[in-house]
């Protein structure tokens, strides 16, 4: 799922080509793709785009006359810019917003359809989507601080919870967490101070080089992000399962729970320590390594 460097970075093309255009037209390809019953799509046409931003994960336009457009790319939507009357392609192709300078399209592969447009006429209405996260850019550390002892949840599950943070999720925090030299599963309520002022730079970090880094690429690509992916080559952790830590050069380890995983340097993260993954561990039993050294 696109995260907040990715979501930024789309935001910003975005806003360089069609900012202050009016939208000629809103197509949809699927129609179930539309959540939302009024405002019908045909309103929106002529008013131009006036702002952009970000609620949580979903991508916010607004318009003239406060009518909003918020976008969800779930797990496997993505966005293009064609030329102005691009068809939409086939199967993939959701829904099109035409301005004169271009169409922004949404598309999603696999057989699942997740991605959402939602329409309202106020911003009101959309502000009402936001599930509470903290934005990182926009608080103190004491702020960041009080959100996380707050409640007591695993680091992973507290910087992938939409309640807490906004616009983290799999990938991103497990780059968080192995910068911050902390385990995926320690609780939050433990952390020390030092220790939360280490995940709270992590956090700002992390994401700002990741944002610079995919901001160079979308550039250099034509000013459009051209493979928007959880799995980069230069990650430390993230999608790179026994292959050599970048710091300690220790095999990166990986738990898969649910739909989700997390992926950690046993070296870096957890003093050496193993952690086990419920699948292989109820299959291997006392045979399960509980450090790196284990044979």
């Amino acid at each position: 799922m696109p995260e907040y460097p990715d979501l930024t970075v789309y935001l910003e093309c975005l806003e360089r080509r069609a900012l202050g255009r009016p939208l000629t037209g809103l197509r949809l390809g699927r129609p179930f793709v539309l959540r939302t019953v009024e405002p019908h799509p045909e309103t929106f046409a002529g008013r131009k785009l006036i702002r952009t931003g970000r609620i949580g994960k979903r991508l916010l336009l607004v318009f003239e006359g406060g009518f909003c457009a918020l976008i969800h790319l779930m797990i496997l939507g993505r966005l293009h810019w064609k030329a102005v009357g691009a068809a939409l392609p086939k199967g993939s192709g959701l829904c099109a917003l035409d301005f004169d300078s271009g169409s922004l399209q949404l598309t999603e592969s696999g057989k699942k359809r997740r991605a959402s447009l939602y329409l309202f006429a106020d911003e009101a209405s959309a502000a009402a989507e936001q599930r509470g996260g903290l934005e990182v850019f926009e608080v103190d550390y004491e702020r960041f601080a009080a959100r996380l002892r707050a409640e007591r949840h695993t680091l992973k599950r507290a910087l992938t919870d939409p309640r807490i943070l906004s616009a983290i999720g799999n990938a991103y925090s497990d780059e968080i967490l192995h910068h911050a030299r902390l385990s995926p599963f320690r609780q939050t309520q433990q952390l020390s101070d030092a220790e939360l002022h280490r995940l709270h730079q992590a956090v700002v970090e992390v994401l700002t080089a990741w944002t610079e880094r995919l901001r160079a690429e979308a550039e250099a690509a034509g000013d459009w992000p051209k493979k928007v992916t959880a799995f980069h080559p230069g990650m430390a952790v993230h999608g790179r399962f026994r292959q050599p830590c970048p710091v300690c050069g220790a095999p990166v380890q990986r738990i898969v729970y649910a739909s989700n995983e997390a992926n950690y340097c046993a070296r870096c993260q957890t003093e050496g320590r193993l952690l086990a993954d419920r699948a292989l561990s109820r299959l291997l039993h006392d045979s399960w390594p509980k450090t790196l050294t284990d044979d």
